[in-house]
């Protein structure tokens, strides 16, 4: 724990000033140049090659690092390494009663399709929803996502897809996707409101918007819900 005066809050994007757990991770790499390390938040900004990276990285752990009212600092220099710093709040007293603990999660059986890029994120996805009792099917590009829909589209019953990948973003593959399917639920999943708000993803034909990072019981319930409506509409 540490404890942050209101200048060391001030300094950090004007967080409250208070008791946060601080998470430091650091590297002996290239590190980056100034003019590299002020754009590191932006996004989109990149400097990979075309097709190797969407450049969200950074921004999406700088949003779901706001959205819980704390802070990320990054300290670097080229040949010397980096140092990322995060601040998050303590919270002292439980955040939800410990019988919702006990509640069980909804389950289903039926077949979804899972699209990240990130290939840790879809293993995690994919033992998550396999525990509530579905059938999954992963994959971390889009394009291979929309061939695996195209060979076999009344296969699956739910789509969740990531909204930022390399070269066909989560709202291309829905509208593909839609175009043969348009009663399929689609989840979108972000770590980046500013990107996506939930009207336009209505509009677009998605039904519902989940801000990473992805929790069991809201995925576990959305999902139900939606197979459900569905179902009642077939």
């Amino acid at each position: 724990d540490v404890v942050l005066d209101p200048e060391t809050s001030a300094s950090l994007g004007d967080i409250e000033p208070g008791t946060y757990v601080r998470l430091m991770v650091s590297d002996s790499g290239h590190g980056m140049a100034p003019e590299v390390l002020e754009r590191v938040f932006e996004p989109y900004f990149t400097t990979k090659k075309q097709g190797e990276g969407t450049g969200m990285g950074l921004a999406v752990v700088h949003g779901i690092v706001k959205r819980h009212r704390g802070a990320i600092a990054i300290h670097s220099e080229p040949d010397k390494g980096t140092i990322v710093e995060i601040y998050l709040p303590r919270i002292d007293a439980p955040t939800a009663p410990l019988e919702e603990g006990r509640i069980p999660y909804p389950r289903g059986h039926e077949h979804i399709l899972f699209v990240d890029d990130e290939s840790s994120l879809v293993a995690m996805a994919q033992h998550m929803l396999e525990r509530l009792g579905y059938q999954v099917t992963v994959q971390t590009s889009s394009l291979g996502a929309l061939e695996a829909f195209r060979s076999h589209p009344q296969d699956f019953d739910l789509i969740i897809t990531d909204l930022t990948m390399p070269n066909m973003t989560g709202l291309d593959l829905t509208r593909e996707i839609l175009k043969e399917r348009p009663e399929i639920p689609v989840i979108m999943c972000t770590g980046f409101s500013e990107l996506l708000t939930p009207e336009d993803a209505k509009a677009i034909g998605i039904r519902e918007l989940i801000m990473k990072p992805i929790h069991t019981r809201q995925i576990a319930q959305t999902i139900r819900r939606l197979l459900d409506q569905t179902n009642q509409l077939a």
